[in-house]
């Protein structure tokens, strides 16, 4: 099998190989609050190596049918490559640590509930607090957020098989996100590749100020992948 791998190309779509699995999901909240859980609803069948829509304007998203061609869009790379450990910031709490990189907020909204994970950090000399805390930066789709069990001196995260999830936000009545997970390595279009971790979020709306990664703006603009 060939490597399993996201090569994001210049001024068109993302070739992925290596057959991973192409999921949809949804950003479930709790009643009356912010995002609570991911629910599954299909597997999209898909080859070995497919090409997925990165303007955001595809007839056949979330495959690419080649308009990126004939719209107007923003195709460069801007993102930085600066290593997450050094761009992150440390939030030191009695039990847990939490790490932050805000630069690679995808609009998620997991980390809002009970008064903020950045509130709860400070009261995780609680069992309770530290199973929301983990809860809620292990939901994080973009790996902007990572908490360490300072008792075991380890980050706390879900043991993912390499996959991509198609995340929608019915909450806000739109579509999210392509939700890298696995440690799936990407490639710029140069063939450098930026650094693998577990958790990713790609735009696939074409309006992200951070690409390749997911901004948020597919909240502003209303994305619609009409898969919801």
């Amino acid at each position: 099998m060939p490597e399993a791998k996201i090569v994001v190309t210049e001024s068109g779509p993302y070739i992925v190989s290596g057959g991973i699995e192409l999921q949809v999901q949804s950003m479930q909240p709790r009643p009356g609050g912010e995002s609570w859980d991911w629910v599954a609803h299909q597997t999209i069948e898909a080859s070995e190596k497919y090409a997925l829509c990165r303007c955001g304007k595809s007839a056949n998203k979330p495959f690419c049918d080649g308009t990126h061609t004939s719209v107007d869009w923003q195709p460069a790379e801007t993102a930085a490559r600066t290593p997450y450990d050094e761009a992150a910031k440390t939030l030191d709490g009695p039990g847990m640590v939490l790490r932050d990189d805000e630069s690679l907020c995808a609009f998620a909204r997991f980390c809002d509930n009970a008064g903020t994970i950045w509130n709860l950090i400070e009261q995780t000399d609680d069992a309770e607090t530290r199973e929301l805390v983990a809860h809620e930066a292990t939901h994080c789709p973009s790996g902007r957020l990572v908490v360490i069990d300072k008792a075991s001196g380890k980050a706390i995260e879900p043991a993912f098989a390499p996959s991509i999830v198609l995340a929608e936000d019915p909450a806000k009545a739109c579509s999210g996100p392509l939700w890298v997970r696995g440690g799936i390595r990407i490639e710029s279009q140069d063939g450098a590749p930026y650094e693998t971790r577990n958790r990713v979020t790609l735009c696939r709306c074409g309006a992200s100020a951070n690409k390749p990664f997911c901004d948020g703006t597919h909240v502003d603009i209303a994305f619609d992948d009409g898969l919801r």
